[in-house]
């Protein structure tokens, strides 16, 4: 588990400072609030297209070549995005960024499920999003810092060589990491039987709200405050003060779902970031964008590890990785289209607008999950 830990942790990082400097050099370069919302659409768009081949070949074949692969893909990508900045560079770095996030996502999670039984598999999957909390947390500081005192594009540079890093970890100890059923009957079989199990098509519902409303807010929250003329330190500083916020809640998560319902748990984390996205837009302090940047980490944090592991016990045995990959596509089909959605609200009205019908998002999942026998 430590290996699986340690590639995620790189991972992770590089994702999410890709992210924020990608979104924050397409600010400064003039784009308006629908471009960057199709850029952050593009983030997206190769997941949609392949996590479920992405889970399958990693039922079959086991997630090493698919992770060192996709790194490679990923550093050559933001390369670009130094080489030729501009944003055609943009698009195409963020699209690579996205096929790196597909298959790493749905191959690290779902080796921590082959790797875990009944006993610890609560544990596991804490610290695994535990793991990418805390790459959420230092993310955004590299991105920040590195963007004020190095310029964008070094910035480019420092991520992908996160991702170099991620391949070299995977690469030298791979052997370390369990194979796939190969030619196994039990990787075979239509899409819609995974769909068919009980309980996978709440936990996609539940799971494309919380993935949409917490990378809108990785999105649109850098955007909201360059608005308001905060730096790019500052910036960096409230995104990890959100991560924070999910690192600290994930070393309680497994106690509290010992106490308590998972339905309960996640119904009022969702309750808890709608409240979170309602306040943004009324504030433009640092330190109380902090506050709540802190209160969201907090319901994001929650909720998940929860929908993760409850999607990987959901899914049909041996087919855990197509199942983990039908979530990352349902996902990723909602990020592609609402970015988009949302950057022509924000054109036309602004940016409060997004926050606040994020927010109507998020108390659906509330409902939804208090909903669930």
């Amino acid at each position: 588990m430590i290996l699986v830990l340690a590639i995620a942790a790189f991972h992770e990082t590089g994702t999410r400072a890709a992210t924020v400097v990608l979104v924050l050099y397409a600010v400064k370069l003039g784009a308006p609030p629908a471009m960057v919302g199709v850029l952050a659409s593009m983030f997206s768009l190769c997941p949609m297209l392949f996590a479920v081949q992405a889970g399958k070949l990693a039922d079959r074949f086991g997630a090493r070549w698919l992770i060192i692969s996709a790194c490679a893909i990923a550093s050559a990508g933001m390369s670009a995005a130094y080489f030729a900045p501009g944003l055609p560079a943009f698009f195409i770095a963020a699209a690579l960024i996205g096929l790196q996030s597909a298959n790493c996502n749905v191959s690290l999670q779902n080796l921590v499920g082959q790797l875990s039984n009944a006993g610890n598999r609560t544990r596991n999957f804490s610290n695994y999003s535990l793991a990418g909390a805390t790459s959420n947390l230092i993310g955004p500081l590299v991105a920040g810092y590195s963007i004020d005192h190095f310029g964008y594009e070094m910035s480019c540079v420092c991520v992908a060589l996160m991702s170099l890093a991620t391949l070299l970890i995977t690469a030298i100890w791979r052997r370390l990491l369990p194979g796939g059923t190969r030619h196994d009957g039990a990787t075979a079989g239509s899409i819609m039987e995974t769909l068919a199990a009980p309980g996978v098509k709440r936990m996609l519902a539940n799971s494309s709200l919380f993935n949409t409303s917490s990378n809108l807010y990785l999105f649109y929250m850098p955007v909201y405050m360059e608005s308001i003329g905060l730096s790019a330190s500052t910036i960096g500083i409230v995104l990890a003060v959100n991560a924070a916020a999910a690192m600290v809640v994930r070393l309680v998560l497994p106690r509290l779902i010992s106490r308590f319902k998972e339905d309960k748990i996640l119904a009022y984390a969702f309750y808890c970031g709608a409240a979170g996205l309602v306040l943004i837009p009324f504030f433009e302090g640092a330190v109380i964008l902090g506050i709540i940047s802190f209160v969201f980490g907090l319901s994001m944090g929650v909720c998940g590890p929860i929908v993760t592991m409850l999607m990987y016990t959901s899914s049909i045995k041996g087919r855990s990785g197509e199942g983990l990959g039908l979530k990352v596509t349902v996902n990723h089909f909602t990020k592609v289209v609402s970015p988009i959605v949302f950057g022509a609200l924000g054109s036309a009205f602004g940016l409060s607008p997004m926050f606040w019908i994020n927010a109507v998002m998020m108390g659906a999942g509330g409902t939804l999950s208090r909903a669930r026998k």
